[in-house]
């Protein structure tokens, strides 16, 4: 058996054993959210808990200060960040900074595949917001939002995270850049499906981690994953050497995109720097 055969069998063992240790939630993540499902919190309750972790606590200031929150009046505190962001998006937003905290490793080889794994993962996250954002002026009535597509294009490829974890433990085996590279294309979407299933997330979270990158997979109407698939066209994600335009035409059909001229135009290109200082 190839080295690149036993790491997916044991993936496809743990995984049919329930055995496979999948990512947790960061545990300021888990607080946040329960408290935001608390029927009764308040801005000030929300606040206490992300004071809890000062790191995540200077992210949300600086969120609330980026031109992505379109707001020229700096604020200096965290209850005034808390204020501007709001009860509604704060949720999806504060967990989708805290998912940095996974992609850590020992391995110097998996830590790089990790950083460069994030990198890529914010680099979609940042195009499908823009995008979003613009489709939105036009189409006010829908029920997708910016904070889940945040969420949502953070996570589309968490199923990375047990593949680059197994090989950390086996490291003198499997830690070898042919062998990950060919499990993250077999395996990634399976197990993004089963840790947002762990993580008691549904329906779209769970439909883009398994399939984003399943071009066969395709939704009737306007979904987060189409948001997710343009940023990755736009990145180059789904394939160095395959027509773009081609990827990028059912988008247009179904009214994203107004037509293939718009990722390179000025409203695309301001829109995107603005969401790239959320996380610069």
């Amino acid at each position: 058996m190839s080295t690149e055969n036993a790491l997916l069998t044991i993936l496809v063992e743990k995984i049919q054993s329930d055995s496979l240790v999948l990512p947790t939630l960061p545990e300021i993540a888990i607080r946040i959210r329960e408290t935001a499902d608390d029927p009764d919190v308040n801005l000030q309750a929300m606040a206490h808990v992300i004071a809890q972790d000062p790191a995540l606590s200077a992210r949300m200031v600086k969120v609330a200060n980026s031109a992505f929150m379109g707001r020229s009046v700096k604020v200096e505190t965290l209850n005034q960040a808390v204020t501007r962001i709001g009860l509604r998006q704060i949720k999806n937003i504060a967990t989708a900074i805290a998912m940095e905290q996974l992609f850590v490793s020992k391995n110097e080889l998996v830590r790089e595949y990790m950083g460069k794994s994030w990198q890529k993962t914010v680099n979609v996250a940042c195009v499908a917001m823009a995008v979003l954002q613009i489709w939105l002026k036009d189409n006010k009535r829908t029920s997708l939002n910016i904070d889940t597509l945040t969420l949502v294009a953070l996570v589309h490829s968490i199923g990375v995270l047990p593949i680059l974890s197994e090989a950390e433990r086996h490291e003198e085996v499997f830690a070898n850049p042919s062998f990950l590279e060919a499990a993250i294309k077999r395996m990634a979407g399976k197990l993004g499906g089963a840790i947002m299933r762990s993580w008691e997330f549904t329906g779209e979270f769970i439909d883009v981690t398994e399939n984003w990158n399943n071009l066969t997979f395709q939704t009737e109407q306007v979904s987060y994953i189409d948001f997710v698939r343009i940023g990755a066209i736009y990145n180059k994600v789904l394939g160095k050497n395959v027509d773009t335009n081609e990827l990028l035409t059912p988008y247009i059909e179904k009214g994203i995109l107004p037509d293939l001229d718009f990722l390179s135009s000025d409203e695309f290109t301001e829109a995107l720097n603005d969401v790239k200082s959320v996380f610069s």
